[in-house]
C-alpha cells in the first residue's frame, strides 16, 4: 500500500506541476540587504519553489481518492491505478477495484508519506527531473523494493 501510495503521490506531483507554467519564476532568498548594500535574492523556476511544492504537497493526498486497485494475476501483487480522468475522457476500468476502504488506507498512507519524508520529496521535485519515482519511493525511501523491476507507467 506504501509503495502504491508513493508512486500515486509521484504521479499527481508531476501531473500538477507539469499544469504550471515553466517560464513563471519566482524570487527567492533572504530578502535583508547585506553590509555592501547588495541582496541575495534569485530566481527559481515557480513550479520548483519550495513554497510552491510545499503548497502542492498540501492537497495532493485529496488525489487518491481516484485511485482504484488492481491485482496482477502472474505476481499476486496490488498495484493502484487512476480511475478518474483529469480531463473528462473515459477510462477503461475493467481492471479496477473500486472500494471506499481502499482508497480511504491510500489516502492515509499517502498523508503518512508527506509526513514523515516531506524533506527528500521537496528535495527531489526542487532537483530532480527523471526517475523521481523510482529514486524517491525506492532508492531513498526504501518503501517500494520492487519499484526498480516495475515499468514507469505502473504504480
Amino acid at each position: 500500500m506504501r509503495c502504491g501510495a508513493c508512486r500515486a503521490l509521484v504521479d499527481e506531483m508531476e501531473w500538477a506541476m507539469s499544469q504550471i507554467d515553466p517560464k513563471k519564476m519566482i524570487q527567492t532568498g533572504p530578502y535583508r540587504i547585506n553590509p555592501d548594500g547588495s541582496q541575495s535574492i534569485r530566481e527559481v523556476p515557480l513550479v520548483r519553489s519550495e513554497g510552491n511544492l510545499l503548497e502542492m504537497m498540501e492537497s495532493i493526498c485529496e488525489r487518491m481518492e481516484d485511485y482504484g486497485e488492481r491485482t496482477d494475476l502472474s505476481t499476486s501483487r496490488k498495484t493502484y491505478m487512476r480511475v478518474k480522468s483529469r480531463n473528462g475522457e473515459s477510462m477503461d476500468l475493467s481492471e479496477a477495484t473500486l472500494d471506499s476502504r481502499v482508497t480511504s488506507s491510500l489516502k492515509f498512507a499517502c498523508e503518512t508519506i508527506v509526513e514523515q519524508n516531506e524533506d527528500e520529496i521537496i528535495e527531489f521535485f526542487a532537483h530532480e527531473t527523471d526517475n523521481v519515482k523510482d529514486r524517491l519511493c525506492s532508492m531513498r525511501t526504501d518503501l517500494c523494493d520492487h519499484a526498480l523491476n516495475t515499468p514507469h507507467d505502473e504504480l
